[in-house]
């Protein structure tokens, strides 16, 4: 089957109006003045024992409402990490005890030592402040590199060298003898930068106890309350679920770190049973950076072997991911099998052998973010081809070209035991060759240079392999007063999923969306959910709504048939109505919803117009993409400008077009901030973290971003019913690499052969000025 093009109908959101009239409902929208706030008092050193802790100023100060350390809620559970995962050795990783609070000792800057409950939270922060508490400073390690030293400071007892886990994928041995028999082989030693999420909404939490029925409430911007139920219920309240309500409502941005299970959930829980008041917390900013999960922070250590033709014979991975002090809720399987379900790219490599060794730092500990593991290593290999074809004497282009994987081969199962489901890598490659003109880049360049600049043209070559939790049971159901109501456990956090899950429910019953209304994040109302991560939502819940919804119109044809005394087969829906076929006997699904529950019906028939299915597809596909970009440099100050984009991505089958180009045009500004101005900073021998808030740690802005042209091809998966693939994290996937090596390619004349991101203007400059009277 070959790519088509997707055609590029637009589709306004429904959620727009509400939102750009201030009509969202965010976590602080749901603030009022009876509630008692919320402070954690955070450990201002990186490792240190604790040696005392004394409330005893701090309790006796205006508005105090209570103070809390951990001795005082011994019946808490430690916060678990939620995945599986065995190392070389066969056992699972190690996971020290993650305390609510601290108790003896603290790990990292920012780690939670007290909660402080007060009438305002001006209060709260004050008394925070006057808590004392005795450290006794103990070693700091935030560089993996060092931490897995023979002499390194051991953080936890119970893992030797600071190790979690040693863990690999692949054939050794077979990747062995294509190193042995290559004509040559490449290499690249690279760091992919530690980032902060930094969601326009930080993180909050707002929980309420009904003494009357025993069940607490969270409020909390979520990317899946079902997840977060289970885990606080299960390991951490000891509550039963039923006990437990947790409701997302709007949600300000999630890309991964509002997904898990975070101190500050457990704690405003707790305090509101404890005290019987409604008690909420609100991150600032600053403390975002500190006590929310941050994300990559790898060191790779990357070889290729090739023939003399050019052809990948193996490959060969030796890498350190940073985990922090703690293990969060997913951080084993993002390095590991993250870097497995991408490290071939779109190339046919037939052997590959990933040794990867998960390390404990004295940081804030790491999880998935937007693209999960599949950045770093799509990074790594981007760079690494285009170092190769520099060293063999093969053009970029034509590298790669000669590797890619074909149409036919699909689906194609690569050298780490991961089988891509679909895909036409050469039509994407050619694809966005033409689209970005890079027959006319000579011109372009000779262009620059007449202004003193000096322009690189960079491609990459990238997929992302979807996941998620697929724990989904999707409802329909339409209502006598005409709405339609569709309940789906995945969570939006700004993609637009109400839009989304309504266009095919709209479509199948021939009804306008806005009569569709779309419910998602209460465990109350929603019987299971996943929640959302790994570029699955559309997966999980299109499908699965979709397959609700043919349930529906197989209730209502059945009701029409006796209402219009017919037979099931001869009633037909259209417009918004049931009929017999070839008729005027007909009525409207509102009427039919309202027969429905009516004495109009006999009791076998009667009940609510509703379809519910449960996710019966795979989770996973491969949705791929090419991006090409063009970079101009100032050599005089190392100023970088990205002066031409265009993505050319495989999603499989589009929903709404103008959705997946809003997600590729966001991700690919991520990814354009990892590539040239985030960096998550800590000192290497204090484990101070440097950069503490948006004066230190750079995000993208309009200045910084280019038009981008975004093409869609479709190329539809066979592991869904509806062929989706997912679209969210390709952006941050393939935009770096694509990014760096247009930079690499300006600093050509300069024997410049490789820069670690971010590559800033700093870096630019200095590494021109090492390069000297080097320049070719």
């Amino acid at each position: 089957m070959a790519s088509t093009t997707v055609p590029q109908a637009r589709t306004g959101r429904l959620e727009d109006a509400r939102f750009l009239t201030g009509r969202g409902r965010f976590i602080a929208d749901r603030q009022t003045s009876d509630m008692l706030q919320m402070a954690v008092l955070r450990s201002p050193v990186a490792h240190a024992r604790i040696n005392s802790i004394d409330v005893e100023v701090a309790k006796d100060m205006p508005g105090v409402v209570g103070i809390f350390i951990a001795t005082d809620m011994t019946e808490l559970g430690p916060l678990p990490c939620a995945v599986e995962l065995k190392g070389k050795d066969g056992k699972r990783y190690i996971e020290p005890y993650r305390p609510v609070l601290a108790r003896d000792a603290v790990k990292y800057v920012g780690e939670a030592v007290a909660l402080v409950v007060g009438q305002t939270i001006d209060q709260a922060r004050d008394a925070a402040e006057a808590i004392a508490v005795d450290y006794q400073d103990l070693p700091a390690l935030a560089d993996p590199r060092d931490a897995v030293k023979p002499d390194a400071a051991q953080i936890w007892p119970q893992a030797p060298g600071n190790l979690l886990f040693d863990w690999e994928r692949g054939d050794h041995a077979a990747t062995e003898r294509a190193f042995a028999n290559a004509d040559h082989v490449v290499k690249l030693d690279t760091y992919n930068n530690r980032l902060i999420g930094g969601a326009l909404e930080t993180r909050g939490a707002i929980a309420q106890h009904d003494a009357g029925s025993g069940v607490t409430t969270l409020w909390t911007p979520s990317q899946g309350a079902h997840f977060l139920r289970d885990l606080l219920c299960d390991r951490v309240l000891k509550l039963p679920r039923e006990n437990l309500r947790v409701v997302t409502e709007d949600v300000g941005g999630g890309f991964g770190p509002k997904f898990y299970l975070y101190a500050e959930h457990a704690l405003a829980v707790w305090a509101a049973r404890r005290l019987g008041r409604t008690v909420s917390w609100q991150a600032e900013r600053g403390e975002n950076f500190l006590a929310e999960a941050h994300a990559r922070d790898q060191w790779t250590e990357i070889e290729m072997a090739f023939d003399r033709d050019g052809k990948i014979l193996g490959l060969r991975v030796d890498a350190i991911a940073n985990f922090g002090a703690y293990i969060s809720s997913f951080a084993p399987v993002i390095p590991t099998m993250g870097m497995a379900k991408v490290i071939s790219g779109l190339y046919a490599i037939p052997a590959i052998h990933i040794s990867m060794r998960g390390v404990f730092t004295n940081t804030v500990p790491v999880d998935a973010y937007r693209g999960a593991g599949k950045p770093e290593a799509i990074f790594a290999l981007e760079r690494l081809i285009d170092m190769a074809a520099e060293a063999i004497g093969i053009d970029r282009i034509e590298l790669r070209r000669r590797n890619l994987i074909q149409l036919q081969a699909m689906p194609y199962a690569t050298a780490t035991g991961v089988t891509y489901d679909s895909g036409d890598f050469p039509a994407l490659f050619e694809h966005a060759l033409r689209d970005a003109d890079v027959a006319g880049f000579a011109q372009r360049r000779a262009a620059s240079e007449t202004r003193g600049l000096k322009r690189g043209l960079g491609l990459s070559c990238y997929l992302h392999g979807t996941g998620g939790v697929a724990d989904e049971n999707s409802t329909v159901e339409i209502k006598s007063d005409g709405r339609i109501l569709v309940a789906t456990g995945t969570q939006s956090t700004g993609q637009g999923h109400a839009t989304t899950y309504a266009q095919g429910v709209a479509q199948l019953l021939g009804v306008k969306l806005e009569q569709i209304e779309v419910r998602q994040g209460d465990t109350a109302t929603i019987r299971t959910g996943g929640g959302s991560g790994g570029s699955s939502s559309t997966i999980i819940s299109v499908t699965t709504i979709h397959a609700a919804t043919h349930k529906l119109i197989e209730r209502a044809k059945a009701l029409a048939a006796y209402l219009l005394e017919a037979s099931p087969r001869d009633i037909v829906l259209r417009d918004g109505q049931v009929e017999i076929a070839g008729t005027d006997r007909r009525m409207s699904l509102t009427e039919l919803a309202a027969k429905a529950i009516s004495t109009a019906v006999p009791e076998e028939l009667r009940g609510p117009l509703t379809g519910q299915a449960k996710f019966a597809d795979q989770i996973a596909s491969f949705p791929s993409g090419v991006i090409v970009a063009e970079a101009e440099i100032d050599p005089d100050t190392g100023a970088v400008h990205i002066d031409r984009l265009v993505s050319v991505q495989d999603v499989g089958t589009v929903i709404n077009a103008q959705l997946v180009d809003g997600q590729m045009h966001g991700g690919i500004v991520q990814g354009l901030g990892q590539a040239l101005i985030e960096i998550c900073a800590y000192d290497p021998a204090s484990g101070q973290l440097i950069s503490g808030s948006f004066m230190d740690y750079g995000v993208p802005r309009a200045d910084n971003t280019p038009y981008i042209r975004s093409i869609t091809l479709s190329l539809p998966s066979p592991n869904n019913t509806l062929g989706i693939k997912g679209v969210g994290e390709l952006g941050p996937i393939g935009a770096p690499p694509a990014i760096v090596n247009a930079i690499v390619d300006a600093l050509k004349p300069w024997g410049i052969s490789h820069l670690d991101m971010p590559v800033t203007p700093a870096r630019v400059w200095q590494a021109i000025q090492q390069a000297g009277t080097n320049k070719r």
